[in-house]
């Protein structure tokens, strides 16, 4: 257990943080469940204007260093493959 006055604050930090980091994480898996439901029912239309959405939503969680760069580009250039091979 901490026994420092910096360790108990950094302790009550994290736990605030690691709330909004679940909510953001959520926030992605969500996006990237509704493009791949979009890809499996052929709506190449809806996914098309998705898409961008879910880029900019990719790279706000690859910024906050809830996921990597190269993870977020792996997912949105793998996606736009599905989608043209539609």
């Amino acid at each position: 257990m901490a026994n420092t006055k910096s360790a108990i604050k950094r302790i009550r930090r994290i736990s605030s943080q690691t709330v909004v980091n679940k909510a953001r994480k959520s926030r992605y898996k969500n996006a990237l469940k509704k493009m791949n439901i979009l890809i499996e029912s052929k709506k190449k239309t809806e996914a098309l204007k998705f898409l961008p959405k879910l880029n900019s939503e990719l790279m706000k969680i690859a910024k906050s260093g809830i996921i990597k760069k190269q993870n977020a580009s792996r997912n949105i250039s793998r996606i736009t493959k599905k989608i043209s091979t539609l």
